[in-house]
């Protein structure tokens, strides 16, 4: 398959990082009844699958919406870092990163989306990983789980500060270790936000 979906579907049950208020999609009017169908979405910009921009974690950071739409399309390069409690940048030695890449860490951790301990145990990002991502150029970074790091979060503020946009609770990363040439287009809704749901697929070249 040329081109494979890395977002988890949105819909009602939507699991939500501890603390942020549920999300409501509904169902406002019927075809069968009103002669169209419409939906009303009430949601955390941090839910499902999506994108975190420099106004999320830094004092006067770039929203989202004040990125040219290339900054949302680059070359992939994955990261096998299943098993592992956290990615340093040992992991990066083995691989070639380019100025404005994307670049994909595989935890498996998508497998847990719904499962309680997903938000607990999450693996992380290590600073030095991040700080890495910078002085190579990277453009995006991308995690099958909720969150870079934990509070402090001094990886996500690294990264912000590198200009390197951060994609959280992608899926089926999996699919991609051991490709070796696909693109990624990564495409937030373009909202005067910190940060904002993201659709995210993968080219196979």
């Amino acid at each position: 398959m040329p081109y494979l979906d890395l977002n988890h579907s949105f819909n009602n049950n939507m699991p939500v990082f501890p603390g942020d208020g549920a999300t409501e999609l509904i169902q406002v009017s019927d075809v069968s009844k009103d002669g169209i169908a419409n939906h009303l979405l009430k949601t955390s910009m941090h839910v499902g699958t999506h994108m975190d921009g420099p106004a999320h974690m830094l004092l006067g950071g770039k929203p989202l919406s004040e990125y040219p739409a290339e900054k949302f399309f680059g070359r992939g390069v994955i990261i096998d870092a299943r098993g592992k409690s956290a990615a340093d940048a040992e992991l990066l030695s083995s691989v070639q990163i380019q100025k404005g890449d994307v670049v994909l860490v595989c935890f498996s951790w998508s497998t847990e989306f719904f499962e309680e301990d997903y938000y607990l145990n999450y693996p992380e990002i290590s600073e030095s990983f991040a700080a890495r991502l910078v002085e190579l150029g990277a453009s995006i970074i991308g995690m099958d789980t909720p969150s870079p790091d934990r509070a402090p979060y001094s990886a996500h503020k690294i990264l912000l500060n590198g200009d390197i946009l951060i994609i959280e609770n992608l899926t089926n990363l999996e699919q991609l270790i051991g490709q070796k040439n696909f693109e990624i287009i990564a495409l937030p809704m373009k909202l005067e936000t910190d940060s904002a749901p993201c659709r995210v697929v993968a080219k196979i070249i």
